[in-house]
């Protein structure tokens, strides 16, 4: 594959196409690639850091290289260092960067001591080396990143507080019944939660988080804060460049920018009017742009009688003739770069995810979670629910319609994957099976 593609970003996303293609990778921070959802499992000691390191590339990635701009005139990158990355394709797998809520006493780019994102391995090795048993630690945030963290601290023996502004834990994938059973688990491991529970400042001392504020006046002390308030995608990178940006970098089905040799994937892409922000979306958008550029070079490499191989359709040989170009020094695309049209758009795509979320929090009694698609029911929705309370076992779907749009489980999950295919493929239900079969372990298939 004689096509230069770099990639901008050593995540999940650009990990696993480097893992499909032969890439130059940037990756900025001095880890090798790690799987992000694990990091909980290496703050509470489960596993070790390189543990979570995904599987090789293909190419050795370039650690510690930030990229700092991008000449798409000269189809350039350069980074921190001062050096120039010159491309045919480039994707920005630049991913996201964790929301700092605008707090009392976070002011500017150095946070206090003792104050901490939970997004990168260095949050969660710093993490560890600060939490004891004793320490007094709140998390902000009741998400599935804060739960997540909460649970972490707690097994390492710190006196944790969970505060959530909204009225439930994990109110964006549970219902009321649900993020009920998993508040009682997380308070069975020793947490403290707080709903409807909006932080507003922070105190410190010699530079040293010391106490949290509330909002009613309740004050927490604290000598380890986690900031689990989200994440944005991280688009400043793609925006200098002059590229479409909504709230993340705007992509068609090839996964393509406003720049046709500029795509993006991951955390940072927003395709259809959505940002995902989780890993299964991040994989498959990789997945699509590998097939992309595999079939797009090979059309490059074979074109059709009568059409040139050099500059045109698909990606531009790594020697063919520069495309005429304007503001060379501005970042301007060029002028004629080969449109996003039916002609030459490439057979496959990325089309969207529906993404799964999963957990599993640790302690005495090990406390499983999936949930998917919509749990809100609407009028005229069919629901069928089973509660074992002393089993703190709960499955719920909701069907509209002939179609399974949502579902959540709590306890036992083994007919989260019959559940999950059924809802993924979006197929009308079978007419002869009863609602309550797509609660069995089977999902009914028998």
């Amino acid at each position: 594959m004689s096509t230069r593609i770099v990639v901008v970003g050593g995540g999940t996303a650009g990990a696993r196409l480097a893992q499909r293609l032969p890439v130059t990778l940037l990756g900025e921070e001095p880890h090798a690639p790690y799987n992000r959802v694990l990091l909980a499992d290496v703050l509470a000691g489960r596993y070790a850091p390189e543990v979570i390191t995904l599987p090789g590339t293909r190419e050795p990635v370039r650690l510690g290289v930030r990229a700092v701009r991008i000449d798409r005139a000269a189809r350039t990158v350069e980074c921190a260092d001062g050096s120039l990355v010159a491309y045919d394709r480039l994707v920005l797998a630049t991913g996201s960067n964790p929301v700092l809520p605008p707090l009392r006493g976070l002011r500017g780019a150095a946070l206090p001591s003792g104050v901490h994102p939970f997004r990168t391995l260095d949050d969660c090795l710093e993490l560890r080396a600060l939490v004891r048993p004793g320490v007094r630690a709140v998390v902000v945030g009741g998400g599935l990143l804060g739960v997540s963290a909460a649970r972490a601290l707690a097994s390492l023996g710190a006196d944790v507080v969970l505060t959530q502004q909204g009225e439930r834990l994990m109110e964006r994938q549970l219902d009321e019944q649900a993020s009920a059973l998993l508040r009682e688990h997380v308070e069975a491991l020793g947490v403290e939660v707080h709903t409807e529970c909006r932080v507003s400042g922070l105190r410190q001392r010699d530079g040293a988080v010391t106490a949290v504020e509330l909002a009613d006046g309740f004050v927490l002390d604290a000598q380890v804060v986690v900031l689990a308030c989200g994440v944005r995608p991280r688009v400043a990178l793609a925006r200098e460049a002059g590229l479409e940006v909504a709230t993340g970098i705007v992509v068609d089905d090839a996964l393509r920018t406003s720049d046709p040799y500029v795509h993006a994937i991951g955390d940072c892409a927003e395709h259809a009017g959505r940002v995902y922000g989780l890993a299964g979306p991040a994989l498959d958008q990789a997945d699509a742009l590998a097939d992309v550029l595999l079939a797009e070079t090979a059309t490059t490499a074979h074109p059709p009688r009568g059409r040139s191989s050099r500059g045109g359709e698909g990606v531009p040989p790594a020697r063919a003739e520069r495309m005429p170009t304007t503001g060379a020094a501005t970042g301007t695309a060029p002028a004629e770069a080969p449109p996003a049209t039916a002609e030459n758009a490439p057979a496959t795509g990325y089309t969207g995810t529906r993404a799964l979320t999963r957990l599993t929090l640790g302690g005495p009694k090990p406390f499983d979670l999936a949930a998917f698609g919509e749990v809100t029911v609407r009028p005229g929705d069919d629901v069928v629910q089973l509660t074992d309370a002393t089993r703190s076992a709960y499955r719920k779907v909701v069907v509209r319609g002939d179609r399974l749009v949502g579902g959540v489980l709590l306890g036992d999950l083994a007919a989260v994957g019959a559940l999950a295919r059924a809802w993924e493929g979006d197929e009308a239900l079978p007419d002869e099976a009863p609602l309550l079969h797509l609660l069995t372990h089977d999902g009914g298939s028998s």
